[in-house]
């Protein structure tokens, strides 16, 4: 197993944690790789913005008057904020459902401070706070737009997840079968593939924001590039690491987390270079050594200015104190890309 970061308590090492690191180029192509880059990784909410492009590839945006904001939260992993959870509420009215229709429930914020807010004010939430309501809420709109009943929309066998199966396949370039299927934490089915593979879904969004439109889906994957960079905000939150990665690089990479620590980014090309796709993913599911190894990939492949990359500094090399306020120790990542 490879180790990827190494977290010390003064001079003692108290854990070592496994990663693998795939980027790949706009062809799909490997180009550098840290321990297993075909690990099959169940992506979690990294494919959103792959489930969004089949609601998206439906029609359904058009028919229910849905903007970039509205995509963007499609793609979300929410803080639960009440610009989430009234953004959410206004898209199931524009596609005259009900969060009685919501097939995700409620679960405590991924923020610390919604959470002390709902503390205070003894709040329950329910399936229109659940961090992927957004994507729930654009799944129904997809649901009508196919002509199909909402009722089950989250069940495998539904016509819209049978379309979210093969566009997941097509745009990671797997066949139908190379694609596995699980059930994720907001109850829709969850697809895993070949680490590698995820970076190529995110390559491939990158390509089509660098590229002159040309067919309908680099028209859908640019339009999802763009909500994400313009919204991210939408897409995590305030103190969540996808805001300050987007916001950090002013539009020029489109980043999304996964539970259980896998993270893909996409990275717009340039005239001197093509786009790139970048994926991660941390055995242990530690999302602290997760966000230290994507801020430290980034800055070995040189994406971004040094000033860019700084904005990151609070993740790469994460504070550790205890509840004096005394540091304790640190975190050391060490993950050399291989040229492949």
């Amino acid at each position: 197993m490879s180790v990827a970061a190494t977290v010390y308590r003064g001079e003692s090492v108290e854990n070592t944690h496994a990663a693998h690191v795939a980027v790949v180029d706009a062809e799909g192509r490997v180009l550098y790789a840290f321990g297993d880059p075909s690990r099959m990784t169940l992506a979690r909410s990294a494919a959103k913005p792959a489930q969004a492009l089949a609601v998206l590839e439906t029609g359904a945006l058009e028919r229910f008057g849905f903007d970039d904001a509205d995509l963007a939260l499609m793609c979300a992993s929410h803080n639960s904020e009440p610009r989430h959870i009234e953004r959410v509420r206004a898209m199931l009215a524009k596609a005259h459902a009900s969060e009685s229709d919501l097939r995700c429930g409620g679960h405590p914020p991924l923020s610390d401070a919604v959470w002390k807010d709902w503390v205070k004010r003894d709040f329950t939430p329910t399936g229109v706070c659940s961090n992927c309501s957004g994507k729930h809420a654009g799944m129904l709109a997809g649901a009508q737009a196919l002509g199909a009943a909402i009722k089950d929309y989250h069940l495998p066998a539904h016509p819209l997840q049978l379309r979210v199966k093969q566009t997941m396949a097509d745009i990671c370039d797997l066949p139908d079968d190379g694609v596995q299927w699980a059930i994720d934490g907001c109850n829709l089915p969850t697809p895993a593939f070949p680490l590698d593979r995820l970076a190529r879904l995110f390559a491939k969004i990158a390509d089509a924001a660098t590229r002159p439109e040309t067919t309908p889906r680099s028209n859908a994957l640019a339009r999802i590039y763009r909500a994400m960079t313009a919204y991210p905000e939408l897409v995590a939150g305030e103190q969540r690491f996808c805001t300050a990665l987007m916001r950090a690089f002013e539009g020029e990479l489109v980043g999304k987390v996964g539970a259980e620590a896998s993270y893909a980014i996409g990275v717009r090309g340039s005239e001197s270079s093509g786009a790139l796709g970048i994926a991660v993913k941390v055995e242990d599911g530690n999302t602290t050594v997760l966000h230290a190894i994507v801020a430290d990939v980034l800055a070995q492949l040189g994406i971004g200015t040094e000033a860019q990359r700084e904005k990151l500094g609070a993740y790469r090399n994460p504070a550790m104190r205890n509840t004096m306020g005394i540091e304790t120790g640190r975190l050391v990542v060490s993950v050399p890309l291989e040229r492949m």
